[in-house]
């Protein structure tokens, strides 16, 4: 019997030995490949090993092995350092859960156990970080995460204990709802690739060889020459818009040029030729004899969307003075809309504010005294009730290169900047969207933009009375309360071209969707081109949305398309009537991170959409620079966007804030090539390429891509991130991340999250977002930080607005629901 016990003690272990060696083969086999032996054998699913005497030891199980980096880790060891750690006072002996994650092309451990009631915030958080020193120390492994949750909260195995698949499932998909999270990418991610070092400053003899050894032309593109087509209308003889008003109210006083709807889709107020001249008129008498304003003085229009606007901002030609429009602030919101129309108001030195009796009641109340110093306000003439009385004479400028007006905006970096609008710029820029967008008497345009900057202002307050036709106009405040504003309009009046803003487009995207069956009303059939007006890279998704949701009700899928502008040139890009339609192409996010632009198929990896950004408006110039030797591109480079065009800005009057940085932002000339020409540098970076599409003149055309704003991009490990590339990767991660923003603190990268959803979904995001920017651009995130709905600054355009956040966020005033600072 003892002979036979050993004998059989001797053939487990070799059985044993082997099997413990080759777990993964699905037969029993020798290192030399033959079969152990004839009979069959069951697999455990446990590891062990068999030690002296023949003794068999279990450590653990087959689906607890991880590996890292190469090396293997038993979970269960793990789980053991982790309960050495002074476990009964925070988690529950037999509740924690070890298993690993693939992030970044390597296996990552995750520790979750559930933590007992009575245990605080700070003191958990002490043992979490005991235990991740403890895991380091004896096995020689980062945890990328420890996640605490409520107790009994954890999935149960059949046969009692944790089911760890099941709850890693839950971790991937953001359904765990952790309580504490600690993550550690920083101190467990290491083969993140090597970061980029760039080259010494290349020569500008270097580039030209290399453009012309690599068959590139040179990055430059022109709209129509100006110069060259024909325009019989009579406005073109005239060169201040005052005096083409007075020309209209002349020759055509009853022509209908702008009509304002109010909520309901009824017109609020109507303004045709003469009506509006002799506004104007009237408001130009108050100014001279009421306010006492001499030719050259400044004056801030504080008006909602309206005539009113419109008729203050001619009155003040009339009379000699400079107009600046500004957004009113808002009755509900003075704390923070106010002082912003102050900042103006003192940086544009006016003299006088002209406005409504409703919002000079404002200015002076008590609720704006707590917001700002009312006592400084320069002189408030309100315009409700003046008196009919006739101008002796219009003011005449003596030079077309005198100022006509000051278009203040806040850009998206939080500077205040104000640029300077000479009357020949003015009519130029008329001049080139009326060309562009075919604009006559007998036309219908829908304008539903804030009219207070840019091409907003332009298209609302300037083009119709150069180009004399009707605008239809549909204040954006006024879609809060009725959505269907907007597309009902343009329905009803079967307008062809109309502009909007990304706000009004999500806001139609998300306010309709559910709703397009009670719509069957509104016809879109009629719009050939509908042009959103943006200071940013174009959101292909948006538009994309868009067409697709209201093509049932006849939109083409053509008709989208969107524009470009800056503050030194409010349109450098405008699609029109004529022309191909916007080309789309797909480039390696990876290379534009090189400031490379390589096209690939659409689909590939790491594949990005660009559209077009409209076509190049007549009179104007493009080319694409290198942003620190100034010298100009090939095509297959990212660089600055420069422009030189008619309508250009005469220089800034002033930025609130770094006026240094933008000291030769009118003024810059290549530092090789064509060094005579005078650009204006945009401060955005793109690219253009040669399609094979053909315009008007029978040229190949050339199409402008904007990539992003050059303030706004993130330089991490040697590269250029764009902000909205993370932003897109981060949003799709889970769906209640409603919207997102980031930005960099001291070169750490800080990512804002909107949450839309229950708050104890909150910390589920934290490791999402983590995962989804170290997949996606092998980047690690230092801080995120979940917030409710609402709390991401967006501008009127609906731009966001990220170092307001970042400025919000450092003075710790976003009232975040879970800051997480990962490791």
């Amino acid at each position: 019997m003892h002979a036979y016990y050993k004998t059989y003690k001797k053939e487990l272990y070799h059985r044993v030995k082997n099997w413990c060696v080759l777990h993964y083969s699905k037969n029993c086999l020798t290192a030399a490949g033959v079969p152990v032996s004839d009979q069959p054998f069951t697999r455990t699913g446990l590891l062990g090993f068999v030690g002296p005497d023949y003794l068999v030891f279990v450590v653990g199980k087959l689906d607890g092995l991880m590996t890292v980096s190469g090396r293997r880790h038993n979970a269960d060891d793990v789980v053991a350092t982790a309960l050495a750690v002074e476990p009964m006072k925070f988690v529950y002996r037999g509740r924690i859960a070890v298993f690993s994650v693939t992030v970044l092309h390597d296996d990552r451990i995750v520790l979750v156990a559930e933590q007992r009631p009575d245990a605080s915030e700070e003191d958990s958080f002490q043992w979490m970080s005991r235990v991740l020193q403890a895991i380091d120390s004896i096995h020689q492994v980062g945890v990328y995460c420890l996640a605490l949750v409520p107790a009994n909260t954890l999935p149960k195995a059949p046969l009692g204990g944790i089911h760890i698949s099941e709850t890693k499932q839950r971790f991937l998909e953001g359904a765990l709802h952790p309580c504490n999270v600690l993550m550690c990418p920083h101190t467990c991610v290491t083969n993140l690739p090597k970061p980029r070092q760039k080259q010494p400053d290349v020569g500008p003899a270097s580039m030209i060889v290399g453009n012309l050894v690599a068959g590139k032309r040179i990055a430059q593109a022109s709209g129509r020459d100006v110069t060259q087509l024909e325009d019989n209308d009579q406005a073109r003889k005239f060169l201040y818009l005052a005096d083409v008003l007075q020309w209209r109210a002349q020759t055509t006083p009853d022509h209908p040029l702008f009509l304002l709807l109010n909520s309901k889709g009824t017109v609020a107020s109507t303004a045709s030729c003469i009506q509006l001249h002799k506004r104007a008129e009237r408001v130009a008498v108050a100014l001279i004899e009421k306010g006492r304003l001499n030719v050259g003085d400044h004056v801030a229009l504080v008006y909602p969307p309206g005539v009113d606007l419109i008729a203050t901002f001619y009155g003040c030609l009339y009379a000699g003075c400079i107009p600046i429009t500004v957004r009113p602030p808002h009755p509900q919101n003075l704390a923070t809309t106010l002082p912003t129309v102050k900042m103006i108001v003192e940086v544009s030195k006016s003299a006088c504010i002209l406005t409504t009796q409703a919002i000079m009641k404002l200015l002076k109340s008590k609720e704006a005294a707590t917001a700002v110093d009312i006592k400084t306000w320069p002189t408030i003439l309100d315009t409700d009730d003046m008196p009919k009385k006739k101008l002796a004479s219009i003011f005449r400028p003596t030079s077309p290169d005198m100022l006509a007006y000051l278009d203040f905006s806040v850009s998206t970096t939080g500077i205040l900047a104000g640029v300077k609008m000479s009357h020949a710029a003015t009519s130029a820029l008329c001049r080139s969207i009326k060309l562009q967008c075919e604009l006559y008497p007998s036309r219908q345009i829908a304008i539903c933009l804030d009219p207070y900057c840019g091409l907003g202002f332009a298209l609302w307050c300037l083009c119709s009375v150069y180009s004399g036709h009707q605008s239809i106009l549909v204040p954006p405040l006024e879609l809060e309360s009725n959505v269907s504003l907007w597309l009902s309009a343009v329905s009803q009046y079967k307008v062809r071209v109309t502009f909007c803003s990304y706000s009004v487009m999500e806001m139609c995207t998300k306010g309709l969707g559910t709703q397009t069956d009670n719509l069957r009303v509104i016809n879109l059939s009629c719009v050939r081109t509908c042009m959103v007006v943006a200071e940013e890279r174009p959101r292909i998704t948006l538009t994309q949305s868009f067409s697709k949701l209201f093509k049932d009700l006849g939109l083409s899928a053509r008709a989208v398309s969107t524009t470009f502008g800056c503050r030194v040139n409010v349109a450098i890009c405008l699609q029109g009537t004529a022309g191909p339609d916007p080309t789309t192409v797909y480039v390696d996010m990876r290379a534009l991170r090189h400031d490379r632009v390589r096209l690939v198929e659409r689909g590939s990896p790491h594949s990005l959409p660009l559209m077009e950004s409209g076509k190049i408006l007549p009179g104007v110039k493009v080319i694409i620079a290198h942003t620190e030797t100034k010298g100009p591109l090939g095509d297959s480079h990212l660089g600055e966007i420069w422009v030189s065009s008619p309508h250009n800005a005469t220089g800034y009057y002033t930025v609130y804030g770094e006026e240094a940085l933008h000291a030769d932002h009118f003024t810059a000339r290549l530092s090789f090539g064509d060094t005579q020409t005078v650009w204006a540098r945009t401060g955005y970076l793109g690219f253009l390429r040669r399609t094979e599409l053909t315009d008007a003149s029978g040229e190949r055309h050339d199409a402008l891509y904007v990539v992003g704003s050059l303030d706004e991009t993130l330089e991490l490990r040697g590269m250029r991130y764009h902000p909205i590339d993370i932003e897109t990767s981060v949003i799709r991660a889970h769906k209640s991340i409603a919207e997102c923003a980031v930005f960099t603190w001291t070169n750490l990268l800080v990512v804002v999250v909107e949450l839309e959803g229950s708050e104890q979904e909150a910390l589920d995001l934290v490791a999402l977002v983590t995962n989804v920017v170290l997949e996606e651009h092998y980047l690690i995130v230092g801080v995120v930080v979940i917030v409710d709905p609402g709390v991401i600054p967006i501008n009127s355009r609906g731009e966001k607005q990220r170092m307001h956040l970042r400025d919000g966020f450092l003075a710790d005033q976003l009232d975040p629901i879970y800051v997480a600072y990962n490791m």
